[in-house]
């Protein structure tokens, strides 16, 4: 049986583009093309044809829109990424943690990845966060 997809989030594949795209700010499917394969690393390269494909499939799911400029579509995100970013972290709060948002904070501290640095710059984004709800 096939799995449904959830048209609110972005395949892996359609991630990766949509970071060069709200990189780039806009493109057509040539520099979108360029700036995914120029990514390099452990990414595939990827053929023109199906760029275009995966750009097609995200703007009908949503979140992309498009302008024809002379003889090319310009791509553009219809999402800020701080959007997309609340919106999944939602709904893996959701769906993993059981609407629980210190449970999945407690999971991320817990990471053996997670240096004295970074734990640092948590806690002063969570003493800042906790100041501004008591000036409420």
């Amino acid at each position: 049986m096939r799995k449904k997809h959830d048209k609110s989030l972005l395949t892996e594949v359609e991630l990766e583009f949509m970071n060069v795209i709200w990189d780039l700010g806009q493109g057509t499917v040539r520099e979108i093309h360029a700036a995914v394969n120029a990514q390099g690393g452990e990414v595939q390269e990827r053929a023109y044809t199906s760029v275009a494909t995966v750009l097609k499939i995200m703007e009908q799911k949503g979140f992309l829109a498009s302008d024809r400029v002379e003889r090319s579509l310009v791509y553009r995100p219809t999402t800020p990424k701080a959007d997309y970013q609340k919106a999944s972290l939602k709904n893996l709060s959701s769906k993993l943690f059981n609407d629980a948002p210190a449970a999945l904070v407690a999971r991320l501290v817990e990471d053996e990845d997670v240096t004295q640095e970074m734990l640092k710059e948590m806690r002063a984004l969570l003493e800042e966060r906790l100041g501004e709800d008591n000036e409420r």
